[in-house]
This record gives C-alpha cells, sequence and structure tokens, in this order.
C-alpha cells in the first residue's frame, strides 16, 4: 500500500465525528466518554495518514536524487489548502456576530493555541472548546515533517515508539504533579501517543511489514482492541468517580490502541467484509468526507451548556422537549434533529466554500 485513498477510512472520520457529536450534544450522558475516543481516533487517523502521505514523498525525493525542501514546501502548502480557509473563515464570522469569548480569545484562536491557553488556565472557552483539537493537529503539523523527512528510516519506527513514552510519561507528570486533568488532556505532547501509534501503522503497512500486517487482518485483533478499552473504561468508574489516575494517563492510550487496530484491521484486508462495506456505505463516507466542517460548526448549533437564548436550533429542542410527547423529548431524536442540521450545514459549506478551494491542492503534488 502507498498513497492511494482507503474509502473506508472516510468510514471511521463518521464514526469518530458521530461519537463527539452525541457526547457532545447529550451532555455527555451517553454512560462512557465518546467524545474523548472520537477525538482521539481523529489524532491516530492523522498520524497514519500523515506519516503515509510524508513516507511516500521521502521515497520520491530519493528516487529524483533531489533534497526534501521541496516536499516540505508542498506539505505545507497542501495543509493549508485544507485546513485554514474555514477554520478562518468561522473565526471572522464570529467575531463579526460578537460570539464570545473570540473577540478577547482572538491572538490564541488565530494562532492555533487554544489549548495552550485552556491547559495553562486549566478551564474551557465556551462555544470554542473544541477547537482545542484543531491545535493539537496544527502544532503537529509544524514539527512532525522534519522528523519524517530528515530522520533516517532505521530510526523512524523506533522515534515513533518513544513519541508513546514520552506522552504517557509527561501526563504521568502532571497527574502526580497535582494538576487538573485537563492541562495533560489538550497539550500537544500528551497527545502523541495517538499520534506515535497512527505513524507506526503507517510505517508497518507502507513498507509491509508482514508480521503486523497478518495480526491486523484478524478479527482477534479490534476484539482485543475493544477489550482493552473497556477494561479502561472500567477501571476508571471502579477507582473513583471524575477524572482519576486511569482516566487522566492511560485513557487516551487505550483509545489510540483501539483506534489503530479498527485502522489497522480495515487497510489490511485482502477481500472486502461485512465490517469494512459497513464503513465504506456511501452516506458514511460523505459524512467522513465533510466531517472536518461538520466538527467546526456542531458546538455553534448547539452547545449542551453554552448555546445563547436567541440560538435558532435552540429553540427547537426545547420545543421538542416541552412537547409531552415522549418520542418527540428524548435524547435520540434531539441528536438525530442536531445532526441533520449540522450534516446540511457542512454539506453547504463543502461544496460552495471548501470542496472549490480544496482542489488548489491539485496544484501542489508532490
Amino acid at each position: 500500500m502507498k498513497n492511494n485513498y482507503i474509502k473506508s477510512l472516510d468510514g471511521v472520520r463518521f464514526l469518530a465525528v458521530t461519537l463527539v457529536l452525541a457526547d457532545h450534544w447529550s451532555g455527555d450522558k451517553i454512560g462512557f466518554p465518546a467524545a474523548y475516543l472520537g477525538v482521539c481516533m481523529f489524532f491516530v487517523l492523522s498520524g497514519f495518514l500523515i506519516t503515509r502521505i510524508l513516507l511516500s514523498a521521502k521515497e520520491k525525493d530519493s528516487a529524483l536524487n533531489r533534497g526534501h525542501r521541496f516536499s516540505l514546501k508542498q506539505f505545507y502548502i497542501r495543509r493549508t489548502i485544507r485546513i485554514f480557509p474555514v477554520y478562518y473563515l468561522t473565526l471572522f464570522i464570529l467575531i463579526l456576530f460578537n460570539v464570545p469569548p473570540v473577540r478577547e480569545k482572538a491572538f490564541w484562536l488565530f494562532t492555533y493555541m487554544t489549548n495552550n491557553y485552556i491547559g495553562i488556565k486549566a478551564h474551557w472557552l465556551g462555544s470554542v472548546d473544541h477547537l482545542w483539537s484543531l491545535a493539537v493537529e496544527e502544532q503537529f503539523y509544524i514539527f512532525f515533517p522534519f522528523v519524517v523527512l530528515f530522520l533516517p528510516l532505521k530510526h523512524l519506527a523506533k522515534t515513533l515508539g518513544l513519541f508513546i513514552l514520552i506522552s504517557v510519561s509527561i501526563r504521568a507528570y502532571f497527574y502526580f504533579s497535582g494538576a487538573s486533568w485537563i492541562t495533560p488532556y489538550v497539550l500537544m505532547p500528551t497527545c502523541l501517543d495517538a499520534f506515535g501509534l497512527g505513524g507506526i501503522l503507517a510505517y508497518a503497512a507502507y513498507y509491509q511489514k508482514q508480521n503486523i500486517l497478518s495480526f491486523l487482518r484478524k478479527p482477534a485483533s479490534i476484539l482485543l482492541g475493544l477489550f482493552i478499552y473497556c477494561a479502561t473504561v472500567f477501571l476508571i468508574k471502579e477507582v473513583s468517580e471524575g477524572h482519576n489516575l486511569v482516566s487522566i494517563i492511560f485513557l487516551r492510550l487505550a483509545e489510540s490502541i483501539l483506534s489503530v487496530l479498527l485502522i489497522g484491521y480495515l487497510i489490511s484486508q485482502v477481500k472486502s467484509n461485512s465490517l469494512t462495506r459497513f464503513f465504506e456505505l456511501e452516506p458514511f463516507v460523505f459524512i467522513g468526507k465533510i466531517s472536518y466542517g461538520i466538527y467546526i460548526y456542531h458546538n455553534f448549533v448547539y452547545n449542551a451548556y453554552h448555546s445563547p437564548a436567541g440560538n435558532p436550533f435552540l429553540k427547537v429542542v426545547n420545543r421538542l422537549q416541552s412537547s409531552g410527547n415522549t418520542v418527540l423529548a428524548s435524547l435520540p431524536v434531539k441528536v438525530l434533529f442536531l445532526y441533520l442540521a449540522v450534516i446540511l450545514i457542512a454539506s453547504i459549506s463543502w461544496f460552495v466554500f471548501e470542496k472549490p478551494i480544496n482542489k488548489l491542492k491539485n496544484r501542489y503534488g508532490y
């Protein structure tokens, strides 16, 4: 496998964004930390895809006997085209309508450092809370291409493994130093185990490490990931209510393991099966394609804690919940209504704004 498109991974994006939305819109009442898992799934997927892209670029540079400056430039241009337009358009609209706290925190938002602000202050930012994860990804993109392109290939897998150790160790340091759980949750270095595992998977798949791929293509690999994740969530609830040693230090690692085993299973299949076909269903693939917009917009469509009184979607939700009809007032109907609304908004954004701009990437191939 080189740099070809893998349809089922858009299905993984669908799963990830659905977990985030359902958890956020329910007010964290699903029963397990679904949003945490969804965000971590995005991190692992980013680690996998970015590493794969960079490995292909590195191989091409060697074949053409050129330095890596060209590939670095192309990488950053392509990332800028995909990420910046809708992000900054959203910020400008929020400033125009004076949505708090965007004007007050404009520096942190415009420089992709909201996660650092949240980590330092140990409190959230209301309607723009969710942008912390985009800041993490952008900070990762700044340095990671240098690691893949300039580090000797024989050291790459070990370095990615070191990412995992560093990340878990930093989370442990923050826990034992008495810091708020928020700090080790949102900082970029404390997310490196997710990116590192995704990178290791990309390395194994790109260079066809059959001992790894043969394990990944077995259904038992996903069952192992589910067991590790479920056991971790169970331990969290057994240790104490709220955030504790297990949730702060080990939950993201368990989420990363489950995510990488799911992605690994999907990409390693020689023949299509029921699970790969599920993740390749066209509605899921489409939602996966527009998931970036869905993620950015969802907190402004509805926020369980910070939606302003004039929010039209909040008004509909309130009417449903006060209708006296058990079905209409139920949580699934609320989430489904909001989901359809944000899909509509993100679809318009994709076809009118994002997709035309995204076509510019064709001019900047590796």
